[in-house]
């Protein structure tokens, strides 16, 4: 099908390189579905072709977008536009496009959850009613909530529970897990259940965290993707599964701390920003964990 709007929402950009594409991430900076590899990966599991553009300025490229025609590859509208909805899930994660402090490019793909390093970037962007929930500092949060969860996961650990990587489980062996405990928690299937082990095997290497097991019996996993830019470290909470009878244990709190601050001893050991997306705030949990940022739209 012919886009007859392709020509003016180019206008003022070029076609570049998957390449191309790469170095400006990296020279620049993005999150965790702006990544080249997370792209690529995702975008050949969708088997829908991205086509990359890149922004002039002064004859250097300052800014670039991977596109799915009118929308950005990945998002759910491009899923949906071609027929592929729920084949992967993201969340509501945030947006970084990888683009110089002062590029001044005009973007004109449709967009949600732009972050607000993009405001400075790409002039015109509007705000969302919504904001996203990053993670608070740790010493952001009391005494009183730090005490009570490294007592929980004491507790845990005394009771025979203990914290096992993400990265010494297969993606075939976390899928199982993470539907046989999204099942049990929210008593519906999890989206893209017959597609979740390819998905895990497209993202493994950027999957990070813990999973919670009690007598050797995995009992709470969060999945989280993780993004190394040069400036900051992105990760993106997507969504998780927890065992209602170990209730009693918290275990989805245990994880979010033990989750968290690994998080942020990694970051600040690397001396680098960290952006800890727990997605859209529309619950409140995440309000004892993060607080609120803005985000823009196309």
């Amino acid at each position: 099908m012919i886009d007859l709007f392709r020509p003016f929402r180019e206008r003022g950009w070029r076609a570049i390189s998957a390449n191309e594409y790469a170095a400006l991430w990296h020279r620049d900076g993005g999150s965790v579905v702006t990544h080249p590899d997370v792209v690529e990966r995702l975008a050949s599991l969708a088997g829908i072709p991205v086509r990359y553009l890149g922004w002039e300025q002064g004859g250097e490229c300052v800014a670039a977008v991977p596109c799915w025609g009118r929308y950005l590859a990945l998002s759910k509208q491009g899923l949906k536009k071609h027929g592929k909805k729920r084949l992967f899930d993201l969340g509501n994660a945030e947006v970084i496009l990888p683009a110089r402090p002062d590029a001044g490019a005009i973007l004109r793909q449709r967009a949600d959850y732009l972050g607000e390093a993009n405001t400075r970037r790409f002039p015109g962007l509007r705000r969302q009613q919504e904001s996203l929930m990053m993670a608070r500092e740790p010493e952001a949060l009391s005494k009183k909530f730090r005490y009570n969860q490294r007592r929980e996961l004491r507790l845990l650990e005394d009771s025979g529970g203990a914290l096992r990587p993400v990265q010494a489980h297969s993606p075939a062996e976390l899928a199982v897990i993470y539907a046989n405990l999204f099942q049990r928690r929210w008593q519906f299937t999890v989206p893209g259940a017959e597609n979740l082990a390819q998905v895990f095997e497209a993202m493994h290497p950027f999957m990070t965290g813990s999973v919670v097991y009690l007598d050797d019996m995995p009992i709470a996993i969060q999945v989280l993707y993780r993004v190394e830019a040069p400036e900051w470290i992105s990760i993106e909470y997507i969504n998780g599964g927890v065992d209602p009878a170990s209730r009693s244990f918290s275990p989805g709190s245990v994880l979010s701390y033990a989750n968290t601050q690994a998080a942020w001893e990694d970051a600040r050991a690397r001396g680098k920003a960290l952006r800890y997306s727990f997605g859209r705030a529309d619950r409140e949990y995440k309000e004892r964990w993060c607080r609120p940022v803005p985000v823009f739209q196309v």
